[in-house]
């Protein structure tokens, strides 16, 4: 039985994996490496976001899928496991630096 149920609990975990969807063409802008002293934010082509901050000496991580973009904003995340991120400037150029700013923390693209 024990067995069983791990099998199960694997084939869950990779059909999880593919509940995300790819970057939109429209959004493309979003790919990449972001960085501020006390965030990091990775968006790859694929959808799958990595995120780390740094607040009050209080370190929040997320890793998972892109699920959906509402607007400039975008959710990530597995059903009802997921967060929004609010972005509150979309990437724009400032100069020859890509900058945007989400949950009020202004990033710097560091990387395609």
């Amino acid at each position: 039985m024990n067995r069983l149920f791990g099998w199960m609990l694997a084939g869950c975990m990779i059909l999880l994996t593919g509940c995300g969807i790819e970057v939109p063409p429209e959004k493309a802008a979003y790919i990449g490496e972001w960085q501020a002293t006390t965030m990091y934010l990775l968006i790859t082509r694929d959808g799958s976001v990595r995120y780390k901050r740094i607040e009050g000496g209080v370190t929040t991580s997320v890793e998972g899928p892109l699920k959906a973009f509402d607007g400039d904003n975008f959710e990530v995340g597995v059903g009802p496991m997921s967060t929004t991120f609010i972005v509150n400037r979309p990437p724009y150029l400032d100069g020859e630096t890509w900058k945007m700013q989400v949950d009020g923390v202004p990033l710097t693209k560091t990387a395609e």
